[in-house]
């Protein structure tokens, strides 16, 4: 029950499981109007129907009667159930009280009746300052003598010994807040004995705590004392203020000191062991013990998601003394591996490699792309913006936060093949520091100068430590999935066949050769091959070469291998552009004496490249044209008009006689 809209009301569900009412029964009077429904169900967990009480029928308000005696008061009650908690600083102060004070009728049943008080007047101002709160259990506002009667109620159940009295109880809530737990304490004692630890004093006590070298409660408790009494000097490290000690004694000037106990209990107050692990610890030990985390579960469909995280293999090698390194793959619905690499160092040819190994079972067994895949950020951050970018390979790509190895679902993965399926077969499985002394592991101490070798009882061979990984890997994939109640009967193989994503996109291995396959440059020869890995990959067809750059044959091949390293799928590229999927061919023996019946099908199938070849040049033939030199074309133009002269009149004026000398008369 509750109050909504400052109307008592219940829940559909608690008429039904209650017996008041059946679901058919709800439904008719909820279509015909009989019953005020002030809030319908729907949409989320929490938004539940709501039946205004008064509303109901008389037949079911009897009903209603014999499980809430007084509806509105098991409203209270049960909120009043739902608050109340153990006062933590009260146990400690009342302790404290208890230590001190020297009284012989001061007992432990004392100080558990003085927390329970203090506990339920909490609960009691937490509901007063709280407007909402009140609405919903109240109605309208805070009801003295309604919150009086259900914390009578409340005595059967906690044992507490406030007053009955609505205005005796109203006092002592008003005192409690003015004077805080000193006022619960009986006169009897005398108020002398009593101890007061405001929050200063708290906050002083936590920040001693907090020192570098993580002092004990013991320690702890000398140091305040010390303080107190002068003998210690206390600072702020970012003002460099000094700490009056006489700001914390008491009303007669003496040094409020404090007993162990009391600092102890304040210690260990959930809220201060909280402060002093985020003042201490590193980001990832209080990431790991002391922050909230997510709560996950598994999807429904097998490559849905793809986890990958590394590990070292728990036994060392007789050549170095190391433990091999190990990268795996794992399907998060079946929890099997699929893929798997090693090597002696943590680097990128391992993280490449099981990726590979990743390919060559998809491949195999003709699977869809991952996808999502969830990565760590050391060695994968190169590929970030390649293809391990979201939409390049895998639809989706979750790069897990560093230091948070929690995050990853290989993490807790690595650990159960660890504990199920590597420590029943091999010998020093474990760490000498665990707890269970089944994965306690023991090394002989070798005193040398540094002190500090320890060797193992025996040590292994890198083909021997990788072939036992791989037999422990396929082991730990044919066991139960661990979830029998979901999967009965079946081992983590065959729910990782029987559960394939339906929508999983077709494998692009041009993407996956690019970027973690074999690479080299070459060139491509004669128009119809390139040389890769040592052999002869024919072009898929004569046509490529136009769309290479002009005057430039030269292109990067990137190929994928089998399990023994031999080149199964070539792809050249130009320019960051594909070119061609490569073709092999293969060789023929061409002694007539020796050839086998794959040497003819070799040969035929080289000369239908070579036929395919001349078949596109004879299609493409240029057709020739004649050339010759080019003369001007001349166009005849008429001659001119003849030029007629005027006329020349006889002008004696301008008659000129010519006289022509013989140079031959002088002589």
């Amino acid at each position: 029950m509750e109050y909504h809209d400052n109307r008592l009301c219940i829940s559909m569900r608690e008429l039904v499981d209650g017996g008041v009412m059946t679901v058919s029964n709800y439904k008719q009077l909820s279509a015909r109007g009989r019953i005020d429904v002030v809030r319908r169900g729907g949409g989320s967990a929490n938004n539940y129907a709501l039946i205004a009480v008064s509303s109901l029928p008389d037949v079911y308000q009897e009903k209603l009667k014999t499980l809430y005696p007084d509806p509105s008061m098991e409203v209270l009650l049960a909120w009043l159930d739902a608050n109340y908690e153990v006062d933590q600083a009260a146990v400690a102060y009342f302790n404290d009280w208890h230590n001190q004070c020297g009284h012989d009728h001061a007992t432990d049943a004392h100080v558990k009746e003085y927390v329970t008080n203090a506990s339920v007047l909490n609960a009691c101002i937490k509901l007063y300052n709280n407007a909402k709160a009140i609405q919903k259990t109240m109605g309208q506002k805070y009801d003295w003598s309604m919150m009086s009667q259900a914390v009578e109620g409340y005595r059967m159940k906690t044992g507490h010994t406030l007053p009955a009295s609505m205005l005796r109880f109203r006092k002592k809530v008003n005192e409690y807040q003015r004077e805080g737990y000193q006022c619960l304490i009986s006169r009897k004692f005398g108020n002398q004995a009593s101890r007061k630890v405001d929050y200063r004093t708290m906050r002083l006590i936590w920040s001693i705590a907090v020192q570098p070298n993580q002092p004990f409660n013991t320690s702890v408790w000398e140091m305040y004392n010390s303080f107190v009494c002068g003998e210690l000097d206390v600072y702020d490290p970012e003002t460099g203020e000094l700490f009056d000690p006489s700001e914390w004694a008491d009303k007669n000037g003496d040094p409020k000191s404090l007993s162990e106990s009391t600092i102890t209990n304040y210690l260990n107050r959930p809220d201060a062991r909280l402060f002093i692990a985020k003042q201490q610890n590193s980001y990832t030990t209080f990431m790991h013990e002391q922050m909230p985390h997510v709560h996950r579960h598994a999807p429904e469909f097998s490559f849905s998601k793809i986890s990958f995280d590394d590990r070292d293999l728990p036994r060392k090698l007789k050549d170095t003394k190391a433990r091999p390194k190990a990268y795996y793959a794992y399907d998060v619905t079946s929890q099997c591996v699929v893929g798997y690499a090693y090597n002696r160092n943590k680097n990128v040819d391992l993280v490449a490699d099981c990726f590979r190994s990743m390919f060559r079972l998809i491949e195999s067994k003709g699977w869809g792309c991952p996808a999502q895949v969830e990565v760590e950020n050391h060695l994968m951050t190169q590929w970030k913006d390649s293809f391990l970018k979201a939409g390049v390979l895998f639809p989706f790509v979750r790069f897990c936060a560093p230091m948070n190895s929690q995050e990853k679902y290989a993490e807790p993965m690595n650990g159960a093949k660890k504990r199920s399926v590597e420590h029943r077969n091999h010998l020093g499985i474990g760490r000498f520091y665990a707890k269970d002394r089944h994965y306690r592991t023991e090394a002989k101490k070798v005193f040398d100068e540094k002190n500090d070798t320890y060797e193992d009882r025996q040590y292994y061979s890198w083909d021997e430590l990788i072939a036992d990984d791989i037999r422990d890997i396929n082991e730990f994939n044919n066991t139960l999935h661990p979830n029998q109640k979901k999967y009965p009967g079946m081992t983590r193989w065959q729910v990782l066949e029987a559960n394939m994503n339906p929508t999983l996109q077709p494998m692009d291995k041009s993407v996956w050769a690019r970027f973690i396959g074999e690479h080299t440059e070459t060139s491509i020869r004669r128009n119809s091959y390139c040389r890769v890995a040592y052999k002869d990959w024919w072009l898929s067809k004569t046509e490529v070469i136009e769309r290479l750059a002009p005057n430039n044959y030269k292109v990067d091949a990137y190929w994928l291998t089998d399990e023994d390293g031999n080149a199964t799928d070539v792809y050249i590229f130009q320019n960051d552009r594909l070119i061609d999927k490569l073709e092999d061919v293969g060789t023929f023996n061409t002694a007539d004496a020796e050839q086998t019946d794959e040497d003819k099908e070799i040969f035929v199938a080289q000369q239908k490249k070579i036929a395919a070849f001349n078949a596109y040049v004879k299609k493409n033939a240029i057709q020739g044209v004649g050339i010759s030199k080019a003369e001007p074309t001349r166009e005849e133009v008429a001659p001119p008009p003849p030029l007629e002269l005027p006329p020349i009149e006889n002008d004696p004026e301008m008659e000129v006689t010519y006289h022509v000398s013989d140079p031959l008369a002088d002589l």
